[in-house]
């Protein structure tokens, strides 16, 4: 899958959980990964702000795509490891803003760090993942 069609994928009705949650990729290259996610009641915890899950989910999305742009030809990848640290509250009504860079991108597995902050600039969080690159299965002969 090139860049091209990642960025299809995302701008177009993107099917499933990048709808259901209303993320929008914004860039996706080789070298970093974009998007924003509106902090609303739907995707909130009791204490109204952005629930945890829902940052994890934001910083998935983009490491997966960004290794989706770097994958050789044929190949998948699926996350195998996250690790998330918050540090400030996003409250419903304000915007999530994602970066998502590598830190290693090697033949089997591919390390991306997610920088999430909110609309004041201040950081809320830190996703590293790991995701591991599947290579193609050989066609039977």
């Amino acid at each position: 899958m090139s860049i091209e069609d990642v960025m299809k994928f995302f701008k177009g009705d993107a099917p499933g959980f990048v709808k259901l949650i209303g993320l929008k990729v914004a860039a996706c290259t080789k070298e970093r990964v974009e998007a924003t996610l509106q902090a609303r009641p739907e995707v909130s915890n009791r204490a109204g702000v952005m629930h945890g899950g829902a940052i994890m989910a934001l910083a998935d999305t983009l490491g997966g795509a960004g290794t989706i742009a770097n994958l050789p030809p044929g190949a998948s990848t699926v996350t195998i490891e996250s690790k998330t640290n918050f540090f400030a509250g996003i409250p419903v009504g304000d915007v999530a803003r994602a970066e998502c860079t590598p830190l290693h991108r090697g033949r089997t597995t591919m390390v991306w760090q997610t920088k999430i902050t909110r609309g004041d600039g201040k950081l809320a969080a830190i996703v590293t993942q790991t995701q591991l690159v599947i290579p193609q299965e050989p066609k039977p002969a």
